[in-house]
């Protein structure tokens, strides 16, 4: 099957997507917490959102925005992707942070390097990337790159109600009954319950709760079991595609990783994500047939937020046709932001999707 990349629109959810928020919700993989297949769970979460895109309050940090990816050729969800505008606003945000503790013995002339886990809340405040998921069938379109990527244009855009630090967690290893190697070799010897209650327990918070049972020392990872020495800091095979979504647009993934599954957990300045570093605001004006490379075109409103892919050239005005103008719900003469889907970093230009 053939896909456009000007079929797919990003927009915010609304309750009329229930059915298929549902639907993704059953399908996504453990570790995705903060879409539970739960419908009164769901339908909470989308009013939430939609109180989020419409308020006018200054922002308090409490919000969470989900959106959908939108198959217009097909006239169906194939895709949600979220953002909590603050991670732990009503408690500590908690991790494992990566470090290494040296031991040294001069009487017998040995160095040992040993890699510890530290439980910290250093990403509390941070704003969270969250609720990636896409039909297996859309993963080698690009399809997940608006879905990622588009996020991250409207963080910039209402820079305001965000922090200037964005994290993302990624799920770790865990098989298809919910077994977890790292959590069933630490996290269940301080609770008891499996892996697949603790992440709906967690339902997408704060995950302070871990505070009031996990130690506070150090783990020294040598001592643990094998397999969960080798779960740490490794992926979910689902994962592997918004991971390297994130990887590719500056995330670092070497510091800190997930108390459950001990997933990696990525983090990065806004301003220095490719998507952010190469985009323009631009006016749109019409073009017949429009031309270019594949961009990112975003509206610059927060209710009536849309995202697409559309060719538009590297400079100047952006010339969108009357099918790309209807997909994005602007006008000649109003404001987008562009930003190309890909770029070759050694000579800042833009290329053909």
């Amino acid at each position: 099957m053939s896909f456009s990349p000007g079929q797919f629109v990003l927009r915010p959810s609304t309750p009329e997507d229930l059915p298929a928020i549902e639907r993704i919700a059953a399908a996504s993989t453990f570790g995705i917490n903060s879409l539970p297949p739960d419908r009164d769970f769901l339908l909470a979460r989308i009013e939430r959102s939609q109180h989020a895109f419409q308020t006018l309050d200054d922002a308090s940090g409490e919000e969470r925005y989900l959106f959908v990816l939108e198959d217009l050729a097909a006239g169906r969800v194939i895709g949600t992707s979220g953002i909590a505008a603050s991670a732990g606003f009503h408690d500590r945000f908690y991790s494992y942070r990566n470090e290494f503790a040296v031991h040294a013995s001069e009487a017998l002339g040995e160095s040992n390097r040993i890699h510890t886990l530290h439980l910290c809340h250093d990403l509390t405040g941070y704003t969270l990337l969250t609720s990636f998921y896409i039909e297996p069938e859309y993963a080698d379109t690009v399809a997940p790159q608006l879905l990622s990527r588009a996020r991250l244009l409207f963080i910039a855009e209402f820079a305001e109600r965000f922090a200037d630090r964005i994290a993302a967690e990624t799920p770790g290893l865990c098989d298809a009954g919910g077994n977890s190697p790292f959590w069933d070799e630490v996290g269940r010897r301080f609770f008891n319950m499996d892996y697949p209650q603790a992440e709906r327990l967690a339902g997408g918070r704060s995950k302070s709760f871990i505070a009031e049972l996990m130690p506070h020392s150090p783990i020294y990872v040598p001592l643990l079991p094998e397999t969960a020495q080798w779960a740490i800091g490794q992926l979910h095979p689902d994962g592997e595609l918004p991971f390297s979504i994130l990887l590719d647009e500056g995330f670092e993934a070497d510091t800190y990783v997930d108390v459950f599954d001990a997933g990696p957990t990525v983090e990065a300045r806004l301003a220095m994500l490719r998507t952010v570093r190469h985009a323009r605001r631009a006016t749109v004006v019409d073009a017949a047939v429009a031309r270019g490379p594949w961009q990112l075109v975003t509206r610059t409103v927060r209710e009536g937020f849309r995202a697409t892919l559309a060719p538009v050239d590297a400079h100047g005005p952006a010339g969108l046709d009357a099918a790309t103008r209807a997909r994005l719900g602007v006008s000649i003469g109003d404001a987008v932001r562009v930003s190309p889907l890909v770029v070759d970093e050694a000579c800042g230009e833009e290329g053909e999707a």
